[in-house]
């Protein structure tokens, strides 16, 4: 079974304007069976396999000249000198759709990209499953949802999640980034990643975090760098705009599953995660990283950050639009509060006071109920329905 993907209906309409379409993403998100399903009339080559790297290595010419209509070359990072002659081939032959890439190392990608493809190449993002693409498979609760989390093997094969991703981590997780940064020290990387899914919605201090796993500052920096360029974690900047107003330079953890922060913290069952006592937490990732999913599958910039300032204002999720910006309150609560409101009048007041004032400020609570609604001006939406916020 293949889940349709909001990101189908982009991929195929940036294959008719460019030569070449980059899918980038965590691995086992779905990146291949995407590609393959919509570029079945292509040729679909793993890279991952030894042969086929092996010569796409020490021929990229030969190799790519196998295929005179193109293909689907599936983790493209792992033959990084084909990204010259895919430059070559797409000026001489610039044909729409010629060349489908995937990859699941945003730096390594983004690196060759730069140097060679420019112009050339529209990149899009897929990460796990949404609970909008999972529809009516998607857990009746958000304890369930956040347990499961959203990788499409899981849902396709009713595979137990704990186990799946344990070994999810050790394959992918831990591989990639020993790959990368010739971490000799697992322990120390493991103690590092069960505490950044310790913070997940906090403050990011990268020295605390790495004096608490027995690494320097540098290594920690490494670590975290690597782990959003393979689509683990991802940070939420600050909002900077000048508002007249202190505001805070650190960024916000969190997961782009939030199935594998689940696990990482050690959450056995979603009963469980119900009393758990990062249950506030857990839930706030679950429902940024759906805003997350909203734009990146629909081949926009994401566009989110935070507000908080110095004065105790702040308000989870801002998105940074300068005309109309829409301010995000998450509670992990069944009942909307009505005390919530307070935050967002109070930073939605500092953005209407600002030197070029928005055109409105729209704002918003997500909530762990059911219902949805409007009261004194604050729309109150369900968690399953976060997505729907931003489209």
């Amino acid at each position: 079974m293949r889940f349709p993907r909001t990101l189908d209906s982009v991929a195929l309409a940036r294959a008719k304007e460019l030569p070449i379409v980059a899918v980038l993403g965590p691995r086992q998100a779905g990146k291949s069976t995407l590609c393959a399903s919509l570029f079945a009339h292509k040729p679909l080559v793993s890279l991952e396999a030894h042969e086929a790297r092996e010569s796409a290595l020490r021929d990229p010419v030969g190799f790519l000249a196998r295929f005179p209509a193109g293909a689907v070359l599936d983790e493209a990072q792992r033959a990084p000198a084909l990204f010259s002659e895919l430059q070559i081939d797409a000026d001489r032959s610039p044909e729409p759709g010629r060349w489908i890439l995937t990859g699941s190392q945003h730096f390594s990608m983004l690196s060759s990209i730069s140097q060679s493809l420019a112009g050339r190449v529209s990149l899009l993002t897929l990460l796990p499953l949404s609970l909008e693409e999972l529809g009516a498979a998607r857990a009746a609760e958000p304890e369930s949802a956040a347990w499961i989390g959203g990788y499409p093997r899981i849902h396709d094969r009713g595979l137990d999640p704990v186990a799946w991703l344990d070994d999810y981590v050790t394959t992918y997780v831990e591989r990639d980034v020993r790959q990368v940064l010739n971490v000799g020290d697992l322990g120390a990387f493991q103690t590092f990643l069960g505490l950044c899914a310790g913070r997940a919605g906090q403050l990011l201090n990268l020295t605390n975090l790495g004096t608490e796993a027995g690494v320097t500052n540098k290594t920690a920096k490494a670590w975290i760098s690597v782990l959003e360029a393979s689509f683990v974690v991802f940070q939420l900047r600050p909002y900077f705009r000048n508002v007249n107003k202190r505001l805070t330079k650190s960024t916000k953890l969190y997961f782009h599953d939030v199935g594998l922060l689940c696990r990482l913290l050690g959450v056995w069952t979603a009963e469980q995660l119900a009393v758990h006592p990062l249950r506030g937490a857990i839930f706030e990732n679950l429902v940024v990283s759906e805003l997350v999913k909203a734009r990146l599958h629909r081949g926009r910039r994401s566009d989110l950050c935070f507000y908080r300032d110095q004065s105790g204002r702040e308000v989870d999720v801002l998105v940074d639009d300068p005309l109309d910006p829409v301010l995000i309150e998450i509670k992990a609560t069944r009942t909307p509060l009505a005390d919530t409101a307070r935050s967002l009048d109070e930073v939605a007041s500092v953005l209407q006071g600002a030197e070029i004032p928005p055109r409105s400020v729209r704002r918003v609570l997500v909530y762990a109920g059911a219902e949805a609604s409007t009261s004194a001006g604050v729309e109150r939406v369900p968690w399953h329905a976060a997505s729907g916020i931003l489209t």
